[in-house]
């Protein structure tokens, strides 16, 4: 996300900070270079042209230039000015006063508008609430069959009265049959388009005014840049937005769309698509955006994919066997698993602070999910006693386990290697806390190549 705006900024604040101290022209000249990444990035020219002047009028005329550490005062000044441009404070869903809340998601053809309307619903699932799909483009049979496909997918009901229908009588039907079944939020999936055209926009008015919408969400993808911007601020123009829907951010090295998009338009992007799985989607926070763009990292993201992926319960009994030195490959079976929940690696290397300065360590470092797959079969093709001693895995055992694996004896001897280095780490680290020393040593991390 965000690859090479981020690596380019970068490499501007580290020419910045290797200067030590800063006079008016050292800050122009990373200005300069600034304003061209960012047009590099597909930024609104109007947008960077403000964005430079405001970051200029604060670095020179607030004293900056004179404080201690002058460049990470202008990093500081350039990280408060991104989150302003991305839209200052996280900007929530809207809730109806009286049940159900209504959203209705528009967008055009190829944004991924349905499978976003699935992930949306999932989200709320997941957070204990009962979300109803609604097959609002009555205009394509095979969008409500796609609708229908996702909502079995992710386990939630969609409603739908056959294609060919008044769309507004479709959510008509769908709202009384939501408010019998206790179903909030719903969520309607209107007609898209391959362009913007009035009859579109007359029946999406009509919806918002005949059945009282709560929230009008539209569906951009970040990859097409300012076209996403344009078709964002005609959708606005025409309907008055509650807020945006951003789209394959986890392709997008550019993020022209992003930085652009609630100045040109004054609607906040409320949520970011990251992935092609039903659970891709998170609330969009500038703060932690900004963060990750200039290489600070993000550490609240992270430990918010913690949290959801790991249970406390476990934590907790897993904590008593670290302590008492009982830690098998039954819990590093688990433990694997917890992990993948989380996402791809190298993604959540990207939240930690420091890293995002890396990247071409990260790219050499050739984080290899495919190593994942191959770890979990060699597990999974042991027994549950073999998993619990594994002093049991004599060289017959450990053929068995490579044949029922797809791997080689070589593979399992490999992984039983890292796992016997990592129980040692685990012994000195419980002895030192016991002791008070560290242990220095580090054990070798099986998913990297």
């Amino acid at each position: 996300m965000f690859e090479s705006l981020s690596e380019k900024l970068q490499g501007v604040f580290k020419k910045l900070r290797g200067k030590g101290s800063l006079v008016e022209s050292d800050v122009n000249e990373a200005l300069r270079e600034v304003r061209l990444v960012l047009l590099e990035a597909d930024v609104n020219f109007k947008v960077v042209k403000d964005f430079v002047a405001a970051v200029k009028e604060r670095a020179i005329g607030q004293d900056v230039l004179k404080g201690l550490n002058p460049a990470q005062q202008v990093v500081k000044i350039v990280n408060e000015e991104m989150i302003g441009l991305l839209g200052g404070e996280q900007a929530k869903l809207k809730i109806a006063d009286r049940p159900p809340t209504i959203i209705m998601v528009a967008g055009l053809h190829g944004a991924g508008k349905t499978t976003q309307v699935a992930k949306l619903a999932n989200m709320f699932k997941g957070q204990g609430r009962k979300p109803l799909l609604v097959a609002g483009d009555v205009y394509r049979p095979a969008a409500i069959l796609q609708l229908k496909t996702l909502g079995e997918q992710v386990g939630v009901d969609v409603f739908d009265i056959g294609d060919r229908q008044d769309a507004v009588a479709v959510a008509k039907a769908a709202l009384n049959f939501a408010r019998s079944n206790g179903n909030d939020p719903v969520l309607i999936d209107v007609a898209g388009r391959l362009h913007i055209d009035e009859e579109m926009m007359s029946e999406l008015r009509r919806l918002r005014a005949e059945i009282d919408v709560t929230e009008v969400l539209l569906v951009v993808d970040a990859m097409t840049g300012q076209d996403a911007v344009n078709v964002a601020k005609q959708f606005n123009d025409a309907l008055e937005l509650d807020g945006i829907l951003m789209t394959k951010m986890d392709g997008d090295a550019r993020g022209g769309a992003a930085l652009s998009i609630r100045a040109v338009t004054g609607k906040p992007i409320k949520f970011i698509g990251t992935s092609e799985k039903m659970d891709g989607i998170e609330p969009f926070h500038p703060d932690r955006m900004a963060s990750r763009i200039l290489g600070m990292g993000d550490v609240l993201s992270l430990i918010e994919k913690a949290q959801e992926a790991f249970d406390e319960d476990e934590a907790a009994k897993l904590e008593n066997k670290l302590r008492e030195n009982r830690f098998d490959l039954n819990d590093y079976l688990a433990q694997l698993q917890q992990l993948r929940k989380m996402g791809p690696l190298d993604k959540l290397m990207e939240m930690i602070p420091g890293i995002g300065g890396m990247q071409q360590q990260l790219k050499d470092a050739k984080v290899d999910e495919r190593e994942f797959n191959r770890v979990e079969a060699i597990l999974r093709s042991m027994t549950h006693e073999e998993r619990e001693d594994p002093s049991l895995l004599n060289a017959g055992r450990r053929r068995r386990i490579a044949d029922g694996s797809g791997t080689s004896v070589q593979d399992v001897n490999r992984l039983m290697k890292q796992f016997d280095e990592m129980r040692k780490m685990i012994r000195a680290m419980t002895g030192a806390a016991e002791s008070g020393k560290r242990q220095k040593r580090m054990p070798n991390i099986p998913f990297f190549g």
